[in-house]
């Protein structure tokens, strides 16, 4: 299973953003000018990102000196400072952008996430966040969500055992599908959680009795129907809601009594918190 480690990403997306060199900034502005800037919010959301932003920093610029003011998934308002950074002019710069990109969208993805959550409140039930996300920012987005209130999914492919309606297709039915999975893992040695995609109350009755699941994902049920299978699973093992479900019906599904409601809105339709760097006179 791999680490994350976030110098990775960073190093990666120097290469894609600077490649040769920034020639602007190495044309405009002389090698030994110093410096500040101020992170500014102009948009009320949840900021997330600011632990990245310190390692990008810290990473094209160990003189860097950054004094964080406002920490990961505090409320922010208009006008607030969520950090300034003190030193060589072209390393602002150069790794402004980059902050930027990655505040701005952990920052939308947590202000979204909180206010799933919020509108959760009360209730036993979890939001989810899912894979619909983007390729090479993955890690990013989930700790994102987990900073607005969220709960993550699984990371990847590799961390649970989710059986949805293709590999249910493809293996000849659910219970063949269960265990198959469930085979696997024993050959393996793996300990993994398994969760099964149903599609009507029959499809739970099915799961019910071939056990070995520890989660029914609830796939496209309307509030009544999702209100049934909470009631035919009685507990025996965790529920998910997930598949057309909106911000306006979310409270609606938490309130027949699912442990998790899944979104991918949460991370492939949010968009991006206004934040910007001005430098300091």
């Amino acid at each position: 299973m791999h680490t994350f480690q976030p110098e990775e990403l960073i190093e990666q997306w120097f290469r894609e953003d600077i490649g040769e060199g920034d020639h602007t900034t190495l044309s405009t502005i002389p090698e030994d000018a110093t410096g500040s800037a101020s992170l500014l919010v102009k948009e009320e959301g949840i900021i997330a990102g600011v632990g990245i932003a310190e390692l990008v920093f810290n990473k094209f610029d160990p003189q860097l000196q950054v004094v964080t003011l406002i920490r990961d998934g505090a409320a922010i308002s208009v006008g607030d400072i969520v950090l300034t950074v003190e030193g060589k002019v072209r390393s602002i710069l150069q790794s402004e952008r980059l902050v930027l990109n990655v505040m701005q969208r952990m920052s939308g993805i947590a202000t979204e996430t909180s206010r799933y959550a919020t509108a959760l409140a009360g209730t036993a039930t979890k939001i989810l966040d899912t894979r619909k996300t983007t390729p090479g920012f993955r890690y990013m987005e989930k700790e994102a969500v987990r900073i607005g209130g969220g709960v993550n999914h699984r990371i990847g492919l590799y961390d649970m055992i989710l059986i949805k309606d293709n590999h249910i297709d493809f293996a000849g039915g659910i219970e063949k599908a269960i265990r198959s999975a469930r085979s696997y893992l024993d050959e393996k040695g793996l300990d993994l959680k398994i969760e099964v995609e149903v599609r009507n109350l029959e499809d739970i009755e099915k799961v019910l009795e071939t056990g070995h699941v520890d989660r029914i994902m609830l796939d496209n049920f309307s509030v009544g129907m999702t209100r049934d299978a909470v009631r035919l699973i009685a507990g025996k093992v965790e529920t998910e809601s997930s598949g057309g479900i909106t911000f306006n019906s979310l409270r609606s599904y938490a309130e027949c009594g699912v442990d998790y409601i899944s979104a991918g809105a949460l991370t492939h339709q949010v968009r991006s918190l206004d934040l910007s760097l001005k430098a300091k006179f």
